[in-house]
């Protein structure tokens, strides 16, 4: 397989960590790259193997376990998983690192960069799937929600452990259910898992935005959930 653009687009991601690095003090540098060792050896580790008789054979035997008629779609719903938590989190009053319009910020500038990853990833290495059908090569549900996973560690991992770390249970979860279903190899989840951890922590120092927030300390907006039998509801309010 093509793994030269894998090697590309890690090269382009910690490009943009060193640029950023330079202006950060050595402290922050440090973390840096504590932070990125984890994911980076997800993804060279899933590099490594791909394409090989090695995930061949974990495949044929990860089928031969469930069936292979085995199908069970929770992995389309369990990437949005975290992102709820986050919301249901805010709502309850734990506190969290940031207020809600930069959880969203993160969450929405960290998948937009995963997102053009994963399907540059995709079309350019054309990687057929175990059930057949092309552009295996990496798991972009796995991507989507090892993102979500690690923006909702980043906000609560200081002030709640269990919530924190319970996003990565979906997201390892979704990436077990992705081979169980027959949809990708283990080279595609661990990949995929690899680029959505690497992504989302560099945008945490990285990010361009990082003090846009109009609503920034402001006591004039709020947020209220409305539940009936037939409605699930939030409405916003801004107090002029």
């Amino acid at each position: 397989m093509k793994i030269k653009q894998t090697a590309a687009s890690i090269f382009f991601i910690f490009h943009l960590a060193l640029l950023n690095a330079q202006s950060s003090d050595s402290i922050t540098t440090k973390r840096m790259i504590k932070t990125a060792i984890i994911p980076t050896a997800l993804i060279i580790s899933g590099s490594i193997i791909n394409g090989s008789q090695l995930e061949k054979d974990f495949q044929a035997n990860l089928r031969n376990k469930v069936g292979n008629t085995y199908e069970c779609r929770i992995d389309n719903y369990l990437p949005f998983a975290p992102i709820a938590e986050i919301y249901i989190a805010d709502i309850a009053g734990v506190k969290s690192k940031n207020n809600w319009f930069d959880q969203t910020k993160y969450l929405c500038i960290s998948n937009l960069i995963t997102s053009g990853i994963t399907h540059i990833l995709k079309y350019s290495t054309s990687k057929t799937r175990p059930k057949g059908g092309s552009n295996s090569f990496p798991s972009g549900h796995t991507s989507f929600a090892f993102t979500n996973a690690t923006v909702l560690f980043n906000e609560f991992n200081q002030t709640s452990k269990v919530l924190a770390y319970s996003g990565y249970a979906f997201a390892a979860t979704t990436g077990t259910f992705r081979m169980l279903n027959n949809k990708h190899w283990l080279s595609d989840v661990l990949v995929g898992a690899g680029i959505g951890i690497l992504v989302t922590d560099l945008v945490y120092y990285i990010e361009p935005l990082k003090n846009f927030n109009p609503f920034k300390n402001s006591k004039h907006v709020s947020f209220v959930p409305y539940i009936d039998d037939n409605n699930y509801e939030i409405y916003f309010a801004y107090r002029f």
